[in-house]
């Protein structure tokens, strides 16, 4: 098998390839392209390796730890942003050394800050006081440390996805004086803080916010280099670039930019004499277009509304394998397959459901052929992102199978599906309940 790639980036299967999958693995499935992935990693760490002679590209594994993903990555060059212990030891698994990882996280514990000083990061991002506190009185060699700052930037995106704006849970905030104050206090204990760090939000269709940033961190390394002597060894300015979740939605050059983002940076150092590494976490750029999920319709209905009739097609996932519908009203392209491969009718428009005990719309207002039925399957593009890495178990439906289709064509199980005996594995039952 061939792997067709759309000509705007995004992952789309064949429907031999389609139909071939669901036979083999069943349904819901994740399906991860090799080659796409591996062009992705690349096209990044080109356009900003252009931009700026002293860069790094650090894949933000939250977007999506399956192990097979996570040895892509690094073998593509990434380093892994990790943001639990969990993540961090997924990395470990995957053949990731611990000094190629970055340990983030706005509520780290004492357990995860030691486990990042035993298996040796390569730096821990600094989200606050008590964490400056607990990093200084634990035993050992201290990894390097970044300073996570606010830089006041409010970007255009779902509120629930936006971390750089003052009011914000993450970072210190640079306009009220508390970043300086980290800074100096970090200095002051003796611990090797080497730079400062970003992200301003997710899912950045505009990436002006992201400019800004990075614009707000050169600003603040000036303004302590001109206090404080300090000076800044690396800036990274996060993730957050939007992928194409609708078909109207423009694709964004990285080249163009890296461009404007390292341009904007080194206009802000100017005259310092600072020659900072500049650090991008791409997380769902890089992963998000490379995967599809693969659904088989179970049964479509028509009801009555108010002001006419409705369409449900209803599917054999739902919120438990992706809850960003549910969560943030994402939208999803989705492409239908015909499950005997008969032709398509004139579309029609209907709501595409889970199986889940509530609403549970997965992709409302979709154009798909009316003569959809039981058997078919739907392809829903961009899913690499944020779904088996959110996917949970609710109404004890077991999270799905991946698939990683090689770069010969060929595919091979990633990650099987959960049996009923691993979901029930934790759970224990007093003897002296009756």
């Amino acid at each position: 098998m061939t792997t067709e790639v759309a000509v705007d980036s995004r992952l789309v299967l064949t429907d031999e390839q389609v139909r071939e999958i669901a036979a083999t693995y069943g349904t819901p499935v994740y399906v991860i392209d090799e080659g796409h992935l591996r062009r992705r990693v690349g096209a990044f760490k080109t356009a900003f390796e252009k931009s700026h002679p002293k860069t790094e590209l650090t894949y933000a594994s939250k977007a999506n730890s399956t192990l097979a993903v996570l040895r892509i990555v690094y073998s593509e060059g990434c380093l892994i942003d990790v943001a639990s212990e969990g993540e961090l030891r997924a990395a470990l698994a995957a053949g990731v050394p611990a000094k190629k990882t970055h340990l983030h996280g706005n509520a780290k514990t004492a357990q995860e800050i030691k486990a990042a000083f035993d298996l040796e990061v390569a730096q821990i991002v600094v989200d606050n006081f008590e964490e400056v506190d607990m990093i200084a009185a634990t035993d050992g060699k201290c990894p390097d440390l970044m300073l996570r700052l606010a830089p006041g930037v409010d970007p255009k995106t779902n509120a629930k996805i936006s971390t750089g704006q003052a009011d914000t849970k993450f970072g210190f905030n640079i306009a009220d004086g508390s970043a300086e104050q980290a800074l100096l206090k970090a200095l002051l204990l003796g611990l090797p803080v080497i730079g400062v760090h970003c992200h301003v939000g997710s899912q950045l269709v505009e990436p002006d916010a992201q400019i800004g940033g990075g614009q707000a961190l050169a600003g603040f390394v000036r303004e302590m280099k001109q206090k404080h002597g300090y000076v800044t060894q690396v800036i990274n300015v996060g993730g957050g670039l939007a992928i194409r979740y609708t078909d109207d939605t423009e694709a964004i050059d990285p080249q163009k930019y890296c461009d404007e983002l390292t341009a904007g940076i080194r206009k802000g150092l100017e005259g310092t004499g600072l020659d900072p590494v500049l650090v991008q976490e791409p997380g769902r750029w890089i992963i998000g277009e490379s995967c599809v999920t693969i659904y088989s319709v179970n049964n479509v209905k028509t009801v009555p509304t108010k002001t006419g009739r409705r369409r449900y097609v209803s599917v054999d996932g739902g919120m438990s394998d992706n809850p960003r519908p549910a969560l943030y009203g994402s939208p999803y392209p989705v492409r239908w397959v015909s499950g005997d491969g008969r032709g398509a009718k004139p579309d029609a428009v209907v709501r595409v459901a889970g199986k889940h005990c509530e609403s549970d719309t997965l992709f409302d207002d979709k154009a798909l052929p009316a003569n959809v039925r039981k058997g078919d399957y739907l392809q829903v593009l961009c899913t690499g992102a944020y779904n088996a890495a959110m996917a949970s178990n609710y109404n004890r439906y077991s999270r799905p199978v991946s698939v990683l289709i090689r770069e010969d064509g060929t595919h091979t199980m990633v990650q099987r599906a959960e049996t009923w005996e691993e979901q029930f594995a934790r759970e224990i039952v007093p003897e002296d309940l009756s």
